[in-house]
């Protein structure tokens, strides 16, 4: 019997580390970025993320900053990246580490609660389809983050293709694909013939500054961003939206709205991304919308 689940939603992923630029090493995955969106949202909603424990500290300030919302689970290695930016824009990608994979132990042991549950996979292995099987049979509602469909689990440069299993897409309620991944799914332009034939009944295409389109029953909607903000890294910026996104549906917004609050919000934190940058230059801060 399935049990009684609270209206709200569950970030489900692996910890990463980044190593941005050089710099030294950082907390990535969506985990170390949901719980702004998770925040602003107002809903119920809690983080449950796993990593190696000798790599639990470098996320303790996420756990200080966020406190309960936050769950860390012990694994056996944690996911690493590196992002090297020719400019704000464009980015190169490699894998230096492969997660665990998230099968029915670490769902019990995380046993999320809520209505809706967002998974957040770094590469494709990290939620075999039998996961997202088994998410569907306790009752929630799943929404994917589309990375994990074109990120393929090998280390070195990051390689991107569309040879993920058809059956990943069947359990899913909405399936998040940024501009890059959606051309890769499609082999070609995204469009509602293509939405169509996935067969996922909510699917949000993002485009960065230019808003959004979503998906459902045939329709398109477009969705413009809240405000362009410019010469900023937008490490982050996905799952933050992804994030949002999911809590205001589990919430109650429709679609269009729920785009609309998520990029507000994204458009706000790297907002204070840009005017943290500008005072570190000792430049002047201006608007950036």
């Amino acid at each position: 019997m399935q049990r009684e689940l609270v209206h709200g939603v569950t970030v489900l992923g692996n910890l990463a580390i980044d190593v941005i630029n050089g710099a030294p090493r950082s907390p990535g995955g969506c985990a170390s970025f949901a719980g702004v969106a998770l925040e602003a949202s107002g809903g119920p909603g809690r983080i449950v993320a796993m990593g190696a424990e000798q790599d639990h500290a470098l996320f303790d300030p996420l756990c200080e900053r966020f406190g309960d919302l936050v769950r860390v689970l012990p694994s056996d290695r944690t996911s690493a990246f590196r992002l090297d930016y020719d400019d704000v824009d464009h980015r190169h990608m490699a894998v230096d580490a492969i997660g665990p994979v998230w099968g029915r132990a670490a769902v019990e042991a995380a046993d999320p609660d809520t209505t809706w549950v967002h998974l957040a996979p770094l590469l494709r292995t990290d939620f075999p389809a039998e996961t997202l099987e088994l998410l569907s049979a306790r009752g929630h509602r799943v929404a994917y983050d589309g990375q994990g469909l074109v990120r393929a689990p090998q280390l070195g440069p990051l390689v991107e293709d569309r040879h993920f299993p058809a059956d990943l897409l069947v359990h899913l309620d909405v399936l998040k694909l940024a501009e890059d991944e959606a051309v890769v799914v499609a082999d070609g332009p995204f469009d509602a013939a293509v939405a169509k034939r996935l067969g996922v009944p909510e699917i949000v295409v993002t485009y960065g500054s230019e808003g959004c389109d979503i998906y459902t029953d045939g329709d398109v909607t477009r969705v413009p961003a809240a405000w362009r903000v410019l010469d900023v890294q937008t490490t982050g910026a996905g799952d933050m939206f992804t994030a949002c996104y999911v809590a205001n549906r589990a919430g109650g917004a429709d679609p269009r709205r729920a785009a609309e609050l998520a990029s507000e919000l994204v458009a706000a934190e790297l907002d204070k991304r840009h005017h943290d940058k500008s005072a570190k230059l000792g430049r002047p801060t201006r608007g950036a919308r």
